[in-house]
């Protein structure tokens, strides 16, 4: 009798640990932020204008099914030496990449805490340009260049809640 009492609660415990582990984590708040007076290249600093607000938004359109009050909060730091770097090395485009210092916190129980750099490549970031699209045609300045690079970066961001 004792056995069964013990199978019983064991089972339930590992049923409610798996229904845990596969719910994603809740989120609060997306926060992105650039300094770009920092960025010392003009024409990088002009094109990056809006890659807080387009990078937050693409991180919330992924978790829009997570998001509650007792959730997680993320902040993105983007690098704007690596904006710079990547805007001037119009002829590697392969070389060039999106960089950012991603905080994932939980402020009601510390039970989630990560602090990461986070690169996203343009070789990462390729698979999300228009299906047919050239990849000899991508230039450091064109729009499906700049969609796919914030895509990447928050797919990655999003891939560290599960």
């Amino acid at each position: 009798m004792l056995g069964k009492i013990v199978s019983t609660t064991l089972i339930g415990a590992l049923m409610a640990t798996a229904a845990f582990a596969e719910s994603p984590t809740k989120v609060k708040d997306v926060d992105v932020s650039i300094d770009l007076t920092a960025i010392t290249n003009p024409k990088a600093a002009a094109y990056w204008t809006t890659v807080s607000d387009d990078l937050e938004g693409a991180i919330v359109a992924r978790v829009t099914d997570q998001i509650a009050d007792d959730g997680v909060n993320i902040s993105v730091d983007i690098s704007e030496l690596a904006l710079s770097n990547s805007f001037q090395s119009a002829f590697d485009i392969e070389q060039s990449s999106l960089v950012g210092d991603v905080k994932i916190t939980s402020e009601t129980n510390n039970t989630k805490f990560e602090a990461f750099e986070l690169s996203v490549s343009f070789d990462q970031a390729s698979q999300f340009l228009p299906e047919g699209y050239d990849l000899a045609q991508v230039t450091s300045d064109s729009k499906e260049y700049y969609t796919a690079m914030i895509g990447a970066f928050a797919d990655a961001v999003v891939k560290h809640l599960e």
